[in-house]
């Protein structure tokens, strides 16, 4: 039996009952973008080398900043009592198009205080002719050593804020091995100016404790984030992204809930025969970053 023709009310009618239909469906659900945070590069990598060979390096493997965060015989960056060393090494990372964001504090934990808060005044003065937005100091093992070394942090971080340049620590052992120490070092420092720069590749390195659960406590003084991994306690750290217990998708994946914005610095990976071959590590490494930032 043919049915009968609908007519021409009935057809508009179904139309727009099924488009309401479609409008009342959730949107399709879309991949949302990578974290567009900076992927830096530290100068570990290549202290066997000149400065000149780390930020050839550096460039080639397609970074644009670089951090001076381990001095070398040769090259001590904010340590540094030389001005023409300092604007040499400025000239040459200029040169290359670079820029430097970060360096190494170091402090005196014995001896007066006065002479502790020179030492400071001097390296944040470098830090900043250099250009540096951020120094980074990782704590003391000697418990006897804890007391004065919060009080170098306080003061580091008040002087610092007055030249723009923040004050960092990381998980390093000693006063600063666990999320429990690093929190304590946050609330003991007490300034605004002081944070802490995350270390996955630390925490295991250290403590053996899974970064992942490490850095929830932390979320709220992370500041950056070192790109290095371990593979047990006490194990090598300069090895390869991937090679290790480190789950970077899922460190990636919090830091992006919490409202993360960079940077990424490239400290570990592996040191080749030559600088050339580390370069090449450190191309990998940027790669294998790209590619968690996209699974985060």
């Amino acid at each position: 039996m043919t049915p009968a023709p609908r007519s021409r009310r009935a057809f508009l009618g179904q139309a727009l009952a099924a488009a309401g239909a479609t409008a009342l469906l959730p949107p399709p659900l879309r991949a949302a973008p990578a974290p567009d945070w900076t992927i830096g590069c530290l100068n570990r990598p290549w202290t066997k080398w000149s400065c000149d060979a780390m930020l050839d390096g550096v460039k080639a493997a397609g970074f644009t900043e670089v951090g001076l965060q381990t001095p070398t015989k040769d090259d001590p960056f904010v340590a540094a009592t030389s001005a023409e060393y300092l604007a040499e090494l400025a000239r040459k990372i200029a040169t290359r198009g670079l820029r430097a964001t970060m360096g190494r504090l170091r402090t005196r934990d014995d001896g007066p205080f006065e002479a502790a808060q020179a030492e400071v005044r001097r390296q944040l003065a470098n830090a900043r002719t250099l250009g540096l937005g951020t120094l980074i100091n990782t704590g003391v093992g000697k418990p006897a050593q804890h007391e004065t070394w919060y009080r170098a942090m306080a003061y580091a971080a008040a002087h610092g804020a007055e030249l723009g340049v923040r004050i960092v620590t990381k998980p390093h052992g000693g006063v600063t091995a666990a999320a429990t120490d690093l929190v304590r070092c946050v609330e003991r420092v007490n300034h605004p100016n002081f944070g802490i720069w995350y270390d996955p590749g630390n925490i295991i390195h250290y403590t053996g404790l899974d970064p992942v659960a490490e850095l929830e406590p932390l979320l709220p003084y992370v500041r950056a984030f070192t790109a290095k991994d371990c593979a047990a306690k006490g194990g090598e750290v300069m090895i390869q992204l991937g090679a290790g217990a480190v789950d970077f998708a899922a460190l990636f994946r919090r830091l992006r809930r919490a409202g993360f914005t960079g940077p990424v610095m490239l400290e570990g990976g592996a040191v080749g025969e030559t600088a050339e071959a580390t370069t090449r590590n450190a191309r990998a490494n940027r790669e294998f970053l790209a590619r968690a930032f996209t699974a985060a």
